[in-house]
């Protein structure tokens, strides 16, 4: 059984969850190998339900907006990415383009950057469910900054709570 592969029928997921359960590592490699890695794991799993203690992919870089976005480019870049309809009917369905979604995510990453942004700093979204949202989680994600999203639903208490939980900062 090669991997990525899709579950097409139930015999098929069996014998997948046999082996994930059987063999994790080898499962787990074969799954992992169709990502680009900025770096390849020295190993896949190392346990020891004795302390606890669980590692995967052990020494691994990998970038998941690279997976998610420019991995596509060559073959996907004019195909959507995102299909987003708005809650009223009257307003256009906006569709983004693997292109145009990474042109946007790089220009958030940039944003933030130019902000002070760096990897490990947290930052808080305050937006509704648009595209933009979108940018920014990836665009987060894209420069390894850690991000917690904020919906305009919340008391101003449970959002006061957030930002502190976060310890988000004001740059």
């Amino acid at each position: 059984m090669s991997y990525p592969f899709q579950v097409t029928s139930f015999d098929q997921y069996k014998a997948a969850y046999k082996k994930s359960v059987d063999d994790p590592e080898n499962f787990w490699a074969d799954v992992a190998s169709s990502f680009y890695w900025r770096k390849k794991w020295d190993k896949v799993l190392e346990w020891n339900f004795k302390e606890p203690g669980i590692k995967w992919f052990i020494n691994a870089k990998l970038n998941i907006t690279e997976n998610c976005i420019d991995r596509h480019l060559k073959t996907l870049g004019d195909k959507p990415a995102i299909i987003w309809e708005p809650n009223n009917p009257e307003d256009r369905t906006r569709i983004v383009t693997y292109a145009r979604l990474h042109k946007r995510v790089c220009q958030v990453a940039q944003m933030l950057k130019n902000n002070g942004v760096k990897k490990g700093d947290r930052v808080c979204i305050y937006m509704g469910m648009v595209p933009e949202l979108v940018y920014a989680i990836l665009g987060c994600a894209r420069i390894g900054a850690i991000h917690s999203v904020i919906f305009g639903g919340f008391s101003a208490q449970s959002i006061a709570d957030r930002l502190e939980d976060a310890q988000a900062e004001y740059r």
